[in-house]
């Protein structure tokens, strides 16, 4: 039976709160109400880590899912140091190392970067092999990873697939029970056959994450659910349909556009987002 209220978790991810510090993010999503945090270790300062984790975990806040400061095999606009693979692959087996006593069964989140010079099948390559070295460190620490899918807009900037089909294609030539999908609907609701790869693969949905499209003015330009165009009610409840029971992360990027989300009282931006997931879940029950 479907239920009648949201029927997930409600998670945010720390770069939906930009403006705010590591420990006001803590501070505040406990005072809202958010269910789980997906921490972000940009946010940490590495003079003062342990005594920030130590903060996060006596606040009682689970974590749901990580995003690395290094997330991609190969350099990436957003993340272009360091350049070689393998001092990319240590600095991500070092935030596992590092973050995974504090984040007990989470999500750490990977993308494949961009193809190099266009090589997509090199990509793929590299890809494969890299999680394929880190799934082992992952599964010994009690955590899992999560392949991102990207947005067409970033192409051959951070990403080299922007397809749910092509996400699990990877993931089963990983083949590794610990390496699953994060399922972004921000960058996926375009994909005309995604509603069929959810109901194909519920399985390898790691993660869900949620925000609202327009047509971007720069590549960090989100909206608050229920306004833009992603038919949220209709992919929630594919999701949830398909069996996925995870948390629902709000993740919003509102850079470089002059009306930002983050110039915002960023209090009612959660509680905004909360609002607007449970009327599109109840709204999708009355067709």
């Amino acid at each position: 039976m479907i239920p009648s209220t949201f029927p997930f978790s409600y998670g945010v991810n720390e770069f939906t709160t930009q403006p705010w510090s590591f420990e006001q993010d803590i501070v505040n999503y406990k005072s809202l109400g958010v269910d789980t945090i997906e921490l972000c270790e940009i946010k940490l300062d590495p003079a003062r880590m342990t005594s920030q984790l130590e903060f996060l975990r006596n606040s009682g806040l689970k974590v749901s899912s990580v995003q690395p400061q290094v997330r991609t095999a190969v350099p990436s606009m957003g993340q272009p140091h360091p350049e070689r693979i393998e001092d990319r692959i240590k600095r991500f087996r070092q935030s596992i190392e590092r973050l995974a006593p504090y984040t007990p069964g989470a999500v750490f989140v990977t993308n494949t970067g961009p193809a190099p010079k266009g090589n997509m099948v090199e990509a793929i390559q590299e890809v494969v092999k890299y999680h394929q070295d880190l799934s082992s460190i992952a599964d010994y620490h009690g955590v899992k990873l999560a392949l991102e899918p990207l947005n067409p807009i970033l192409l051959n900037l951070e990403t080299a697939i922007w397809t749910y089909k092509q996400a699990l294609n990877l993931v089963q030539m990983i083949n590794r029970d610990n390496v699953g999908i994060c399922l972004d609907l921000w960058n996926l609701w375009q994909d005309a056959h995604l509603i069929r790869g959810i109901n194909s693969s519920p399985e390898q949905i790691f993660l869900l994450q949620v925000s609202d499209w327009r047509t971007p003015r720069s590549s960090a330009d989100r909206r608050s659910v229920g306004t833009g165009e992603i038919p949220t009610d209709e992919l929630l409840h594919a999701v949830y349909n398909a069996g996925y029971r995870g948390p629902c992360v709000l993740e919003i990027f509102s850079q470089n556009v002059p009306d930002s989300l983050y110039n915002t009282d960023l209090n009612k931006l959660i509680l905004d987002n909360r609002a607007a997931l449970e009327q599109a879940w109840k709204s999708r029950l009355k067709v």
